[in-house]
């Protein structure tokens, strides 16, 4: 692996440990204040960070002027497999199981976190990388 990728494999973990504490703040501010069962909480907590994960990695990771509406399409045609097998194997494991909410919660960011790095890279921005505006200034300096 080059320089450029192991850099770009350490963005995206920043940018994705980011979104992890607002995907676990949303969850744990909705888990204890709400009598909501561990689906409706992780939900909405998921969508929240995977907004915020898309914006940052888009612009800043994988460098892309690729069409907006496109990537976010591919990335929601990523989310309508991951997020109900996550929201399905989560709640048979938290409600069915009863393990630990929180330890469920946590299984499902690292298991997103791999799976969305390699399909935004391979997939998403493959054609795409390093062609905005952050990378061209970049390229200057260089």
């Amino acid at each position: 692996m080059d320089r450029k990728e192991i850099l770009r494999s350490l963005k995206f973990l920043l940018f994705s440990l980011s979104a992890g504490i607002i995907e676990i703040g949303a969850f744990s501010l909705l888990n204890e204040l709400t009598a909501w069962s561990y689906w409706p909480c992780y939900l909405i907590a998921l969508a929240l960070s995977v907004l915020w994960n898309f914006t940052l990695n888009r612009r800043y990771t994988f460098q892309s002027a690729s069409n907006v509406p496109k990537a976010m399409a591919l990335v929601f045609g990523f989310y309508c497999v991951f997020t109900p097998l996550s929201t399905l194997l989560g709640n048979y494991l938290a409600e069915g199981l009863r393990w630990n909410e929180y330890l469920v919660t946590a299984i499902n960011m690292i298991a997103n976190f791999v799976l969305e790095f390699l399909y935004d890279r391979f997939v998403v921005f493959r054609d795409s990388l390093d062609t905005n505006s952050v990378a061209k200034r970049k390229e200057k300096r260089e």
